[in-house]
Parts: structure tokens; sequence; C-alpha cells
């Protein structure tokens, strides 16, 4: 049996998960808060002490406090998932002699270095959420070597809040809309995410690893090119994050690049852009992109 079991698979990430996990042929076991509570240590031994015996030996967790800026004044909240959560999950497969691919953030970084992140670059979160991830990815490192963890960056896809479909419904009843240009990273479609978590996990691969959308851009960027592909008519104006203050600091530049020979790269974010507009139908399959969007 080629079982992958995915925790926190009611999410925008875990349904994707599992779709792709199905796709390549794997045995699927669907793991929703409903099904197990990740903060409770014994029911989390249980149920992966279960799930091994069944055949599922890779676990992919995508159960996350995705709240960033609530987690500024519910930092304890959010380590339980984030952190604690995290620890009780790396700890039982590491025990039951399952692999767990962990997802987690490039919020980890303080976005000061001006040029792409890589794996072994020095971590310092400016936020309450990327301490609580931070938190979750030194517990998965240290309860097993063999075990995996995957920083990703912006994501967006169907089944769950994003800044994309944001954007479209602002723009129903706007015909301008002002989105800040100081905030740079890499864009991520969950439809391209998945099938390189599954692959991890699959090949049981070890360590810090980063998967994000291809390319940058800047949040602006990702407004204009969503409402160009979608053919949207609201334009897209410049303002800076000192105009849009928030409770948790953004890092400024959070672009992820990658040190390992074995790095499974994504497509370029323009194209994710594409698939989640065909998949949530808002554009039909056959819109081809925008010229200059394919890199």
């Amino acid at each position: 049996m080629r079982g992958i079991a995915v925790t926190g698979a009611g999410g925008m990430l875990g349904q994707a998960v599992v779709a792709a996990a199905r796709d390549a042929g794997h045995d699927v076991l669907v793991l929703t808060r409903a099904e197990v509570d990740l903060r409770d240590a014994d029911a989390v031994r249980d149920a992966v002490a279960e799930a091994v015996a069944a055949g599922f030996d890779r676990f992919v967790n995508c159960a996350a406090y995705t709240d960033v800026d609530g987690a500024e004044t519910h930092e304890a909240d959010a380590l339980a998932v984030n952190g604690t959560a995290a620890a009780h999950l790396a700890e039982a497969t590491a025990a039951a002699g399952a692999h767990l691919t962990h997802v987690s953030t490039d919020y980890v970084f303080d976005g000061t270095k001006p040029t792409a992140y890589v794996e072994s670059d020095p971590v310092d979160p400016q936020s309450a959420y990327g301490r609580t991830k931070l938190a979750g990815e030194r517990a998965v490192t240290a309860a097993a070597e063999g075990h995996a963890v995957v920083r990703t960056a912006w994501l967006f896809g169907a089944g769950g809040p994003n800044f994309v479909d944001t954007m479209l419904r602002l723009a129903t009843d706007r015909d301008e809309i002002s989105v800040v240009t100081d905030q740079v990273g890499c864009p991520t479609w969950t439809g391209h995410l998945a099938p390189v978590l599954v692959e991890i996990a699959a090949r049981r691969q070890a360590g810090v690893q980063h998967a994000a959308g291809a390319g940058a851009c800047s949040w602006n960027d990702l407004a204009a090119a969503t409402f160009a592909q979608a053919g949207v008519a609201c334009r897209v104006l410049p303002t800076t994050t000192d105009h849009f203050p928030r409770p948790a600091p953004r890092p400024a530049f959070s672009v992820l690049g990658s040190e390992r020979d074995d790095h499974l790269a994504l497509p370029p974010w323009t194209e994710g852009l594409h698939g989640h507009l065909v998949a949530v139908k808002v554009i039909p399959p056959s819109t081809p992109l925008p010229i200059g969007d394919h890199a």
C-alpha cells in the first residue's frame, strides 16, 4: 500500500494535497480537525499508530493557524497549532517509523536580504505568526532527521480565503484598488504546490526545502495580473505598507530560492494564477495566458 495521510485536510492546501495524492495513485487517509485534534498529544499518538498499522506511513501536515494579524494578539493559540501540534505529530510519526512532510512559511525570514532566501539562510521572524511557524519547524527537525519541512509563500487556491479571490470580490463594486508595491514574494497556487508536497512525501525527502511559485512580484503586481487574466476592468494603484498599517509586520522581500540538488521546482506564479482562475471558473480553460506572463 502506498499510503499518505493528510492532516489539516479540510483546509485550502489540505484539500489540494488530498486531491493530488489521489491523482498520483496513492491511498489517502483524510485527517481533519474533526478526526484528530493535533493539539492533543495522546490523540495524535493514537491516530498515527492506527494510520501506520493500516499502511499509511507518510504524513503531510497542512494544519496551521494562518491568521497572521490575529496571531499578534493570540500568539498562544497560534503556537498551539503551529508549534505544539506540529511537535506532537513529528514525535508521533518518528516513534512509529513514519515520515512527515510539514509545511512552513517565508515569514520565518526578516525580509532584509536583497536576493532570494535559500534553505540555509538565517531565520529571524518579525511577527508572532512567523515565530510560531519557526517553532513548528524546529520541533519537526528535532524529532527526526528524516522529516521534511517545506517553506512556501503567498498561497492561493480553491477552498479557502486568499488574496486573489479577495481582489476579484473587491473589484465587483470598485473601479480602482490601492495595493502595496513594497512587499515582494512568490505567489503560489495550491494546485502546483500540492503535487510537490506529495512527491516529497513519496520520496521521503528530508530537511528543509523551499517550494514556491517561480519568479517574484509585489502584491500590487499580483492584483494587476489577476485583473488582466480575469478580464476585469479595475485599476490597481500603487501604495506602500506605511499607508496600510497592519498589526503584524510583513517581510519586505521574502522571495524563496533553493540550494538543494533535489529541489522540486514549481511552475511560474503567473501559470499558477491562470490555473486557479480556471479552477474556480473565473475564466474558461481555453483562455490563453496574456503575452509576457509565461515566466
